[in-house]
Order: C-alpha cells, then sequence, then structure tokens
C-alpha cells in the first residue's frame, strides 16, 4: 500500500516538495501521512498568486457571488463529512462523537454564518455642514486588508482554521494558510474542497511546514503579507510579533489561558461537578478555554471533591472509534513529557496528588501512543509554577476559598486572561462578579457555548483583539473614509 503524502496547494495547484516529514497518530504513534514541507520559493509564490488574485478576479467578484463559493465550501464539507471526521481524528486522537459533533459541524458552519453574516453589516454616515452652511457627507467604506497570513493551532485544527479563513474571505482578502504540522489532514482537505468548489487560483493558499526556519518564519517576515492572524502558544505569539514589527502589520492572537472555574456553595452541585469534568477533560485538557484552577467555597468543597474526583476516574482512555470513548490522549511526545514534568514539579511544590499523574497502561496499540492519565492536585500554593503556568493537558488544581473578594483575588491573580466559569444560583451575585474578572470570555453555570456573533479573545498574556461577528471582519478589513462637500 503506497503511502499518503500531504501536498501544499499554491495559487490553484496541488505541489509537492523533497522535504517530506511524518504526520504521527497520537493514538498508536503509527505514521498517518508524509507531509510536503513547503519552502521559502513556495511561500513567496503563494504571496504572489494571492496578491494577483487580490488585485484582479476576486476583487472583481460581486459581495453575493463570493459569498455564494463561501457557502459551497460548508456544503462540500457536509458532502465529505466522513472523510474530515476521519482526518481530524487520525491527526488529534480525539473521540469520534467530539468530531462528529464539534469539530467538523461548527467548521462548516463557520463558512455558512460568515458568508450570511457580511452582508448584513453597514458602515457610517454622518451628515454636517461647514460653518458657512455648505452641507458635507461623511461615509465610509470597507475594504479588504490584503493578503492574509493565518497560522492554526493543533488541537482543534478544522474549527479553528475555520473561524479565521471563512471571515477572511468573506472580507475579501486572499489567504495563506498555514495549519499545525502536528495535524495537517483535514486542512488538506479543505484545499480539496476549495479546489472542486472552483475558487479562483490565488485566492485560498494552503503552505505545510513547521516554525522557525520554515513556512511559519517565512510568512511573517514577508513584505507581501499585510495581516497575521494566529491562535496558540503565548511564546509563539511574542516572537511573531517581533517578526512582523518591521512591517508595522496588522495581528490578531488568541493565546494561552490559565483559567479559573469559581464554585460558590449555592451552586447546583451536580451540574457543577459536570460542567467542571467538561472544562478541564475535554480534547484531553487541550483547549486554551479548558479550565486549570477549580476553586470551591469551603462549605461545599468536601461533596464537590468526591463527587468531582469520581467523575474523573471514570473517563474512558479507549480507542477513538469506541463508543464509550470520551477521552483521547495528547498530541504528541513532546508535549507529553512537558505535561509529565509539570506533574512531577507539582509534587516536589508539595501538591497533593489525588487521582491519575501518571501514563495508562495497554495491551493493544494503544501502549505506543501518547495517552495519560486525568489527573487532579491540591494544596499548591497560588505562587507555585504549576499555578502560573498553562499545562494544556487533562489537570486542575482545586482550591478552597471562603470569601467573594478572597477568590476573586486569586482568580485574577495570573498573567492570562482568557476565559472563566462561575457557577452560582444567585443571578446578582453572577453578574456582579462576572464582571470583575480579568478575562475575555466568562460563562455562568455553564461552559464552551458559543454565539458566533459575540466576541472571542481574551487579555494580558491571552490574547490581542477579539474574533467573531464583526470583530472578526472588522479585523479582515480596511475602513476609508470619504468626505464629500455638496
Amino acid at each position: 500500500m503506497s503511502q499518503l503524502i500531504y501536498k501544499n496547494y499554491i495559487s490553484g495547484e496541488f505541489k509537492s516538495s523533497d522535504n517530506l516529514f511524518d504526520d504521527i497518530s497520537p493514538y498508536d504513534g503509527s505514521i498517518v501521512a508524509r507531509v510536503s514541507e513547503a519552502n521559502k520559493a513556495d511561500v513567496d509564490l503563494a504571496v504572489r498568486s494571492a496578491r494577483k488574485a487580490l488585485n484582479g478576479v476576486w476583487s472583481e467578484m460581486t459581495l453575493d457571488s463570493r459569498c455564494a463559493l463561501i457557502s459551497r465550501v460548508a456544503d462540500e464539507i457536509d458532502n465529505r463529512f466522513d472523510d474530515f471526521v476521519s482526518a481530524e481524528i487520525a491527526d488529534t486522537g480525539k473521540p469520534l462523537n467530539q468530531a462528529k459533533t464539534i469539530d467538523i459541524p461548527r467548521g462548516a458552519e463557520n463558512f455558512r454564518f460568515f458568508s450570511n453574516y457580511i452582508k448584513s453589516m453597514g458602515t457610517e454616515l454622518f451628515d454636517s455642514q461647514t460653518h458657512d452652511g455648505a452641507k458635507i457627507l461623511n461615509y465610509s467604506i470597507r475594504k479588504p486588508k490584503g493578503v492574509i497570513a493565518i497560522i492554526a493551532p493543533w488541537n482543534l485544527p478544522l474549527l479553528l482554521l475555520t473561524w479565521k479563513l471563512a471571515p477572511a474571505l468573506a472580507a475579501g482578502n486572499c489567504v495563506i494558510a498555514k495549519p499545525s504540522e502536528e495535524t495537517p489532514g483535514s486542512a488538506t482537505l479543505l484545499a480539496e474542497v476549495f479546489d472542486k468548489v472552483g475558487f479562483p487560483a490565488g485566492v485560498f493558499n494552503l503552505l505545510h511546514g513547521f516554525g522557525p526556519a520554515s513556512v511559519g518564519e517565512y510568512l511573517t517576515k514577508h513584505s507581501g503579507i499585510d495581516a497575521i492572524t494566529f491562535t496558540g502558544e503565548s511564546s509563539t505569539g511574542s516572537e511573531i510579533m517581533k517578526a512582523a514589527a518591521p512591517g508595522v502589520k496588522a495581528l490578531s492572537f488568541e493565546l494561552g489561558g490559565k483559567n479559573p472555574a469559581i464554585i460558590f456553595d449555592d451552586a447546583d452541585l451536580d451540574a457543577a461537578v459536570n460542567g467542571t469534568i467538561k472544562s478541564v477533560f475535554s480534547n484531553c485538557g487541550q483547549v486554551c478555554l479548558c479550565t486549570e484552577r477549580v476553586y470551591v467555597q469551603s462549605k461545599l468543597y468536601e461533596r464537590f471533591m468526591e463527587k468531582f474526583t469520581s467523575q474523573a476516574e471514570k473517563l474512558i482512555e479507549n480507542w477513538p472509534e469506541g463508543d464509550a470513548s470520551n477521552f483521547g490522549p495528547l498530541i504528541s511526545q513532546d508535549h507529553r513529557k512537558k505535561v509529565l514534568d509539570a506533574f512531577s514539579k507539582a509534587s516536589s511544590d508539595g501538591g497533593n496528588l489525588i487521582t491519575g499523574g501518571g501514563v495508562p497502561e495497554f495491551s493493544d496499540k494503544r501502549k505506543s501512543g501518547f495517552w495519560i492519565e486525568p489527573t487532579i492536585f491540591t494544596g499548591l500554593d497560588e505562587d507555585s509554577e504549576f499555578m502560573k503556568n498553562e499545562i494544556f493537558g487533562p489537570v486542575c488544581h482545586v482550591s478552597q476559598f471562603d470569601s467573594e473578594d478572597e477568590v476573586l483575588q486569586m482568580a485574577n491573580n495570573t498573567d492570562y486572561g482568557l476565559a472563566a466559569a462561575v457557577w452560582t444560583t444567585d443571578l446578582k451575585r453572577a453578574h456582579s462578579f462576572s464582571a470583575k474578572l480579568d478575562v475575555g470570555i466568562v460563562w455562568i453555570n455553564s461552559w464552551y457555548l458559543r454565539d458566533l456573533r459575540t466576541p472571542f479573545g481574551g487579555t494580558k498574556l491571552s490574547g490581542i483583539g477579539r474574533e467573531g461577528g464583526h470583530h472578526s471582519i472588522e479585523f479582515y478589513s480596511e475602513i476609508s473614509n470619504i468626505c464629500l462637500k455638496l
């Protein structure tokens, strides 16, 4: 059986490379495919092709025609739904049910949403007059920002790539997408979809590769790139800022988080336990929005810990296709080492290991995968390394608190500011307390619910800017004011 090769997609053509790297399955360590690494010449070609389309056929299309093509991408993802699910599972190891109900449907929905949303957006008009009574009209028009570099992460590969692609294209830009080297599969399928739908050459380009001394660095430093949008680690975002600074490029970053869940003693206990299990362990904890710090009011603490620990120990580490599976592996061997090192440091710093902390044993091919146990710690100081740094794995620390003021100080005592969850039946407290949290997103008695019109993003080390609805369109647009004296 011949080895599957993932190719780059440049100027409407699939292009292989002399440099190939392995796409590794997290659940058994097998090789999924060989991937064509793009070089600097490929990046230059993609940028030229995107610029040509931007200044030509793409800009000449009507908004309705452009949006019709974007909507057809969603339809074609639906037509190849099973292929996308298989590719996502092969690259990430996430459970089948998650890929079928979250990753692929929401990836398709991003194209449908923005292809419709852009049509409802207006601009400003001001009617005024000069000192001598002459009438003046000032109105604004929205134009595409240009050639956009989209650098996507490995944890939700299709969903987070399309979350950027769809609004960028709807706003009239041309794009060069770089998926993570860990998860090239669904992005390659997406290139096949764009090709079949019939997008003009150069509007969408896909380049595989790495960061430093590879596609990531070439894109962020390229003078032909007008804006960069990136989701990933905060440290990588900082490096991209440095690379982009000489060109004063527009940046949109959604970075890491050290997210708190605050559970007051009047919370619905079962709902809080079930919701926190989801917010800590979903996608093996590899979601920027996952909870890593859990604060429980003292009166509820013992009952919460008993139920929470019991639920965590019931998570099933099975093959992704297994009906009972609800817990997959980490993305790579290197990442597992990083997470296990964090576990070890937590223990040496005085943390109490409540459950997990190691690698599960298997008697089948899973023993070659990157599995890890759901893990809970208590007893660590708020200023410990574990409580300060994002782990990005299936782990949390649970602490007690007595008062609102105390837990507010603890929750905000972090360099990150992405998300938080608040569990309480006191709606007055829910509103007032949530407004004081220094984060971009607060869920009350829930987690991971999204309305695509709302702002998504964080403060401090968690990012720059907001995505969603008009916030996305504004980033991917340039606004020009036109002043007319009548």
